[in-house]
């Protein structure tokens, strides 16, 4: 079986089909209970893996279809999160719009563990619905720690730092046993942080809450690393640096320089999905700190405009890549995902589609395939 990423890929949500939404809505009225919701997402799901197989994708996933948002969902399955409302962001759209958005904080209320299986049953589910890669992906366990800092998390659970530091990995460790035990060899972490520490604002944000934004990419590299130290030598690991993704807005903006050595040597992944479909990502030379030995999945394709990109354009753009690491090391996937909440983006599911198909067809064109 192919290698993980690919090189035709994608981050990993796709736009919720009307009758799961429905399901969601009669969920929370009380008219239905979880096992009809269940049911109801089982079979979403069966759609999206044929979905993505018929398109001629090797990495599937559930679409995210059981979640509402691509990072609470998961984190408040841990012992001693709650949430705790949201901090209000100004989220950016093309053509010079504003967005108010307050994405959910979690706080730190207890000792963190991990009391039970999150993703397991899920990936189990997904594993029996297709023959090609099945891909978990989960929220980075830097989530916990960068949008609330020191005051979200309580001091009589955690006096010092480094315990919860040590908690938090050894949690994800036993999620990551958990799902390598059934079988799973394709994980993403999804980042914002690590992107979010490229911008200006974002970087002062993070001093006001009594951080150091240029000493958060070690911490932030070590949290990962400790988190998969006790991964199977054949799980393949990426994490996905996003800038944000709500109904096709972004929260942050700048190019990678200001992580890229961290983030390409310090940082024990095997594949990177970085974000490239418009200037607000910076150029491509923070790619000249890539090893050898680690792939770099370019998101030239924006999933936030149904309008799509021309072939010549994105190859072009590979092109520009090259000049900075080996063609070798490169794939390509849509920059985010199409919906990383319940929300979705503002494109048709047909537009979706040519997204991704155009995605294979340029890296057929320059690889000569998708795996």
């Amino acid at each position: 079986m192919p290698t993980p990423p690919f090189r035709a890929d994608h981050v990993g949500s796709f736009l919720r089909p009307k009758a799961l939404l429905d399901a969601r809505t009669a969920y929370r009225e009380g008219s239905i209970d979880s096992d009809a919701l269940r049911a109801v997402e089982d079979e979403a799901i069966r759609d999206v893996v044929r979905f993505q197989e018929d398109l001629g994708l090797q990495g599937i996933t559930d679409g995210e279809f059981r979640r509402t948002y691509f990072h609470t969902d998961f984190l408040l399955q841990l012992d001693g999160v709650e949430e705790a409302g949201g901090t209000q962001v100004k989220f950016h759209q093309h053509g010079g719009k504003e967005l108010e958005y307050a994405p959910p904080v979690m706080k730190i209320t207890g000792k963190i563990s991990h009391a039970r299986d999150i993703q397991r049953r899920d990936y189990e589910f997904l594993a029996s619905v297709t023959t090609k890669t099945p891909k978990v992906t989960i929220p980075s366990p830097t989530m916990l720690h960068f949008r609330g800092g020191r005051e979200a998390i309580d001091e009589t659970a955690y006096p010092n730092l480094d315990d919860f530091y040590a908690d938090l990995a050894a949690a994800y460790r036993a999620e990551i046993k958990s799902l390598a035990d059934a079988g799973c060899r394709y994980l993403q972490l999804d980042d914002t942080n690590l992107a979010y520490l490229c911008d200006d604002t974002q970087r002062e944000n993070a001093r006001r809450r009594g951080m150091d934004p240029d000493a958060l990419p070690r911490l932030y590299a070590d949290i990962i690393n400790q988190s998969i130290r006790d991964k199977p030598d054949d799980m393949t690991v990426c994490v996905h640096l996003c800038r944000g993704n709500f109904r096709s807005s972004w929260a942050a903006e700048g190019g990678y320089e200001p992580v890229a050595e961290v983030l390409f040597n310090a940082l024990n992944v095997d594949g990177y999905f970085l974000e490239y479909d418009d200037p607000r990502s910076g150029d491509f030379a923070p790619l000249r700190h890539v090893p050898k030995g680690k792939t770099v999945v370019l998101g030239l394709v924006t999933t936030k405009l149904g309008e799509l990109e021309s072939k010549d354009d994105v190859q072009r753009r590979i092109d520009e890549a090259a000049q900075h690491m080996p063609l070798d090391q490169m794939a390509l996937s849509p920059q985010c995902g199409f919906s990383s909440t319940v929300h979705g983006n503002d494109i048709a599911v047909e537009q979706q589609a040519a997204k991704l198909r155009l995605v294979i067809d340029v890296a057929t064109d320059v690889w000569g395939g998708v795996a």
